[in-house]
């Protein structure tokens, strides 16, 4: 594996996998009561009292909307005409499909077999829920489908596809609004920005435009944008936190405190303020920001750091598979158990020691067998359309 204090392969920063790893243990975490361990809930415990993990999926927008506008924004800048502009973008969302479709239609598939052939315990829910889910998150309107059934019906193993959902149609749009606004778009940006970034969006006071505002949140994702826009200006560089360097434990105590604070800002019950998903945005953004300089500043060089730019590489498949495997062991355990037993505290380990294993395994499997030759077939694609076009 590449040292951890160069970018990794591909033009990757090693800073910003290893965030990537971070925001997907989050999410695991978050989605360990109640799905692994059915006799809990994420008000059992000080854990999921003081703190949220759900704040990972914003820490994954806003690592997305950077990694893809630095390389995206240079290549439509570089066309020459409406037609050049057009080919970049055709071949940016091949580049796309072929990156993360494939994955996702082939564990919505696993889990829809799951659900009807290996479901005993019932802990996958009904066919017709999760198929629900299935054609949303196919057509990309995941997101939308979970603002439906929010408090009333069933949400599906797929339920985290809603964030899958809101990432593409953001693909869809951000070449179209650089094509429409041309030198206006940071401004763009950051009116949109402070639009919705003190809104309520959930908990007690929400009204419906705070409920759609929070499953097509945006404004992590073009906080990623402007960063990478910003990151081309020489201004730019008279912010790079070189300071860090002169204390070998400053990365990783500011590394720890931005974290306990994304984690306390997802708490829904602690006072903090109205507009939490704003704030998770704000230090969202502040943690990519710090880790887009490339310089090993959050956590130097370790076997630690190397753990987490491998998880970070894995992140799509592990976000994918978490809740379909999570579910897998609890129907394991139900059929290795006698009839009756009443599952709680004292399988928490057997659970967790099914699971974990389990999930570490397909990710990798996904990310050699289907991920990495499936990009690079795409990238091939796309290469052969620039060329087309040139």
């Amino acid at each position: 594996m590449t040292a951890p204090a160069q970018a990794v392969s591909s033009g990757r920063i090693a800073d910003i996998e290893m965030l990537r790893g971070i925001a997907v243990i989050f999410v695991l975490i978050q989605h360990a009561p109640v799905v692994l361990f059915p006799w809990r809930t994420n008000d059992d415990g000080h854990l999921y009292v003081y703190f949220g993990f759900w704040t990972g999926v914003d820490l994954f927008f806003a690592i997305s909307g950077f990694v893809i506008a630095r390389s995206l924004l240079p290549t439509l800048e570089a066309t020459r005409d409406n037609t050049s502009f057009f080919n970049a973008t055709l071949a940016f969302w091949v580049r796309r499909v072929w990156r993360l479709l494939p994955s996702a239609w082939l564990w919505l598939a696993v889990i829809l077999f799951l659900v009807e052939f290996f479901n005993r315990s019932g802990a996958f829910g009904t066919f017709r829920g999760n198929f629900e889910a299935t054609v949303a998150s196919v057509l990309d309107v995941a997101n939308f489908r979970v603002l439906l059934v929010l408090m009333t019906a069933e949400h599906g193993v797929s339920f985290p596809y809603w964030s899958l959902s809101l990432e593409e149609q953001f693909y869809i749009l951000l070449p179209i609004l650089v094509f429409v606004s041309r030198r206006w778009f940071p401004y763009i940006l950051a009116v949109s920005i402070l639009a919705q970034l003190f809104v309520t969006r959930f908990g007690p006071g929400t009204t419906e435009f705070g409920n759609l505002l929070n499953v097509t949140r945006s404004d992590a994702l073009m906080l990623g944008v402007l960063i990478a826009l910003w990151s081309r200006h020489p201004t730019y560089r008279l912010f790079e936190p070189v300071a860090l360097k002169q204390w070998p434990i400053a990365g990783p105590v500011l590394l720890s405190l931005l974290l306990l604070c994304l984690a306390a800002s997802g708490s829904t019950h602690l006072n903090l303020v109205s507009f939490l998903v704003g704030l998770v945005a704000l230090l969202s953004a502040a943690l990519v920001l710090i880790a887009s300089y490339d310089g090993d500043y959050l956590l130097p060089g370790s076997a630690a750091k190397r753990v987490m730019v491998w998880v970070g590489s894995r992140s799509y498949a592990l976000y994918l598979i978490h809740m379909p495997a999570y579910l897998f062991a609890r129907e394991i355990w139900f059929r290795l158990e006698p009839a009756g037993t009443i599952f709680g505290a004292n399988y928490t380990l057997r659970f967790t020691l099914t699971a974990l294993p389990m999930l570490v395994v397909l990710a990798d499997l996904n990310y050699r067998l289907v991920e990495t030759p499936l990009r690079r077939r795409g990238a091939r694609i796309a290469a052969h359309l620039a060329e087309r076009a040139a």
